[in-house]
């Protein structure tokens, strides 16, 4: 989210300024406006359900995750419009932009732990598990923002160099020698955690979809209803990570690496540039649709969504549901994918 609040200096390669100071932030204000509605509607829906179960914990914690994230928009799109005194600019090359990451990657290990969750409870229904335990999802969340938050932290601490040209401020040149590498190494970091969870995904979900075919063929009732609604659930997140956060993590390395060294060419950094707005715009646009995965994913969500709406809610095939939970959780375990 590094930003450029006026044109460059005739020493610099020419830049499209129509995608950095209008088309990027109109989109950021359409996402902006629209996540601020549907995370809004979403803190309000699980202020009323309970924290029952582990998966809610962690669902909570994104919402709280992309509520902060999407109060960071505004910031950037002042900033990248040239509507911003230069001292905000400097603002979100030290502390906007950085929570804005921060609130990113704490949501993407959130879904991983969710998966991680999902896992136990269905493929391995049988194995005790503190994981999977209230209290040890809570004491985890903590864990997971105070490490993120570690890990980010330098990146203000260390964007500490005093402004040279407040006509044209980059966030880059406002690091220290130090603040620059661990800008550099803080980077590959998040990128690992990216794919680690994306990974992980991939062989949870494989598991936890084998296992509910397997275990509905057997009785073959119902079968085609499970199908449809664990595919569901899982393409939700899949689509999510896929659509939103794959192509900037792609994009992302070769960024940092035009940002902190200089083997790059003025026309290759500006490419690299646009390449990161638009991935990393695609990346904002999460805060959108995680709202729609709590719909999918939590049934309690559903509930009271549908409660405050004064929307008749009616779980289908309740009767073999029950039936089910009482042999088996994997039933049991459909709705919260």
């Amino acid at each position: 989210m590094n930003s450029t609040s006026a044109a460059p200096p005739e020493d610099s390669c020419a830049r499209n300024l129509l995608i950095t100071q209008q088309i990027v932030p109109v989109m950021y204000s359409v996402i902006f406006t629209v996540g601020l509605l549907l995370n809004g509607v979403s803190g309000w829906i699980f202020f009323y359900v309970p924290s029952s179960k582990s998966f809610i914990v962690y669902l909570k914690n994104i919402v709280v995750a992309d509520c902060v994230m999407n109060l960071t928009f505004p910031f950037k799109i002042f900033s990248d419009s040239v509507l911003a005194p230069w001292q905000l600019n400097v603002f979100v090359c030290r502390v906007s932009a950085v929570l804005f990451y921060v609130n990113m990657y704490v949501s993407i290990v959130f879904f991983g732990l969710i998966s991680f969750d999902r896992y136990y409870k269905i493929v391995k229904p049988l194995s005790p598990s503190l994981v999977q335990s209230v209290n040890y999802s809570k004491l985890l969340s903590v864990s997971v923002w105070l490490l993120v938050l570690l890990l980010a932290t330098p990146n203000i601490i260390l964007t500490n160099q005093p402004v040279k040209n407040k006509t044209h401020i980059k966030c880059v040149d406002l690091k220290s020698p130090l603040g620059r590498r661990w800008h550099k190494a803080s980077s590959y970091i998040f990128v690992g955690i990216f794919w680690t969870v994306f990974f992980l995904l991939i062989v949870f979900y494989t598991a936890i979809t084998r296992k509910i075919f397997k275990s509905h063929l057997k009785s073959r009732k119902n079968s085609i209803f499970v199908k449809k609604k664990s595919s569901r659930n899982i393409f939700s997140i899949m689509f999510v990570f896929v659509v939103c956060f794959v192509p900037y993590h792609v994009a992302r390395i070769p960024y940092t690496q035009s940002q902190t060294e200089d083997r790059y060419t003025c026309q290759a950094k500006e490419t690299l540039l646009y390449i990161k707005e638009f991935t990393l715009l695609l990346s904002a646009a999460n805060v959108c649709l995680d709202p729609v995965i709590y719909f999918f994913l939590c049934q309690p969500f559903r509930e009271t969504l549908c409660k405050k709406l004064h929307i008749a809610f009616s779980a289908p095939n309740d009767s073999e549901t029950s039936r089910t939970r009482r042999g088996n959780t994997t039933h049991e375990s459909i709705d919260t994918l």
